[in-house]
């Protein structure tokens, strides 16, 4: 979308979002309508549990919600969203302790991606990594999620997570090199 003359993201839902500033219910359910199933796949995609990432979800909303005089339009409500359902996600991992590990980078070798048009075998495979990913380490889980999933940069997920933008990219380095041994030890290759 174009920004306006002020330089502020011109939103789709601004009568929305203008109705949620003077407390409409209607309008916040309506944009809890429009983007809690995606909010809830990036909170699930950092966690690994459905309850936890329904409570993020849901206090993310009531955090928007009041503090929606913060949203200044220079992005989009989804982006502004986003950022603190991964906030409040990573909040619950760092109570987990999470710790990321410093590494130099690793060269991973690249496998040719078999190519198939049975859709039950494509199917299939999409569970397989979708299983692989989801038995990675917290940490390269995060990152290659923020990272592939979220379409983050290296600086961002530097900002988001706290560490040097070269652990980003190291943990992401490994996050891929344990995703292809996850799957080629079930056969499958990335």
């Amino acid at each position: 979308m174009k920004t306006n003359l002020e330089g502020q993201y011109k939103n789709i839902n601004e009568n929305l979002i203008n109705a949620c500033r003077k407390g409409d219910r209607k309008a916040q359910f309506e944009l809890y309508k429009q983007y809690s199933k995606a909010m809830y796949n990036t909170s699930f995609r950092i966690l690994k549990d459905s309850a936890e990432a329904e409570d993020v979800v849901q206090e993310g909303f009531l955090k928007a919600f009041q503090n929606l005089e913060s949203y200044s339009g220079t992005v989009s409500f989804g982006a502004w969203l986003k950022k603190i359902i991964i906030n409040a996600s990573l909040d619950i991992m760092r109570k987990r302790k999470l710790e990321f590990e410093n590494i130099d980078e690793l060269k991973v070798q690249v496998f040719d991606q078999e190519t198939t048009n049975n859709e039950d075998e494509i199917e299939y495979k999409v569970e397989q990594v979708k299983k692989a990913i989801y038995s990675l380490p917290d940490g390269y889980r995060i990152v290659l999620s923020l990272y592939l999933l979220e379409g983050y940069d290296h600086d961002e997920i530097s900002e988001i997570l706290g560490v040097a933008a070269s652990t980003s990219r190291s943990q992401l380095v490994r996050a891929r090199k344990k995703l292809l041994e996850l799957l080629q030890d079930n056969n499958e290759k990335f």
